[in-house]
């Protein structure tokens, strides 16, 4: 890896750190447009995967207290039961039409919500956090779209930051650790990867630290907003991987 092609890999990690510490998902709309540059999409997959865990286990321990796990573990026993389902309907279903379902989907919503605020969703209590959790697991074995569905929910809860930042970090990583486990337990982990991370560690700390330091100066309603333009450049991604 020459001089550039490393730059490109700090800036990426840098870039998703900094996402992933401001508002606990969206490692992944912030590097793979520039790691696929310098890295074919196997590895640059599987070094989101990994930057996301180290960037959301750095930031952590200086949110924990502010987390409800009350609110959070409904979502996390629905995904990890719904991620299993979804890989066994690869072989049938096709990703790409669940992408532009949900990438149109996030679209709406995001734009709605931002210019019209609607009333907090109250009704289900932890059933319907579970189900969305089960939705959200089946979509992330299926396409690796764990995260939309259980952060748009969130947001249409009227839930604080915090209460948010929760289930958008506790959930994700959850996921995404397991994800990992068992791509290292199939063998499907090559070596190299230790060496990419390595190199990328330092950009994705320092922008995790960063990006921490933003979120706990933001009030709730900056927070919101930043999380609906986020989940508004995912369903542009998403559409346009997809199209």
């Amino acid at each position: 890896m020459n001089t550039a092609e490393y730059a490109l890999l700090l800036i990426g990690a840098l870039a998703g750190g900094f996402v992933s510490g401001l508002a606990g998902f969206g490692t992944a709309l912030m590097t793979l447009g520039i790691w696929l540059y310098v890295l074919p999409p196997t590895s640059a997959v599987q070094l989101v995967l990994i930057c996301s865990i180290v960037a959301q286990s750095a930031t952590l321990p200086s949110m924990w207290k502010r987390f409800d796990l009350g609110i959070v573990w409904p979502f996390i026993v629905g995904g990890l039961a719904g991620v299993p389902l979804g890989t066994l309907l690869v072989a049938q279903a096709n990703p790409a039409t669940f992408k532009i379902t949900v990438g149109v989907l996030l679209l709406i919503f995001s734009v709605a919500l931002h210019f019209n605020r609607l009333p907090a969703v109250k009704f289900g209590g932890r059933t319907a956090d579970g189900l969305i959790g089960f939705a959200g697991g089946i979509l992330g074995g299926l396409a690796g779209l764990s995260g939309p569905l259980p952060i748009l929910w969130a947001t249409l809860r009227g839930w604080g930051k915090d209460e948010r930042r929760g289930v958008y970090q506790l959930y994700n990583w959850t996921v995404l650790t397991v994800a990992f486990v068992l791509q290292l337990l199939g063998g499907l982990v090559a070596p190299q990867m230790i060496w990419l991370s390595l190199l990328a560690l330092p950009g994705t700390l320092a922008g995790a630290w960063l990006g921490a330091r933003a979120y706990h100066a933001m009030n709730d309603r900056n927070f919101g907003d930043a999380v609906l333009v986020l989940l508004f450049i995912s369903g542009l991604t998403l559409l346009w991987s997809s199209l």
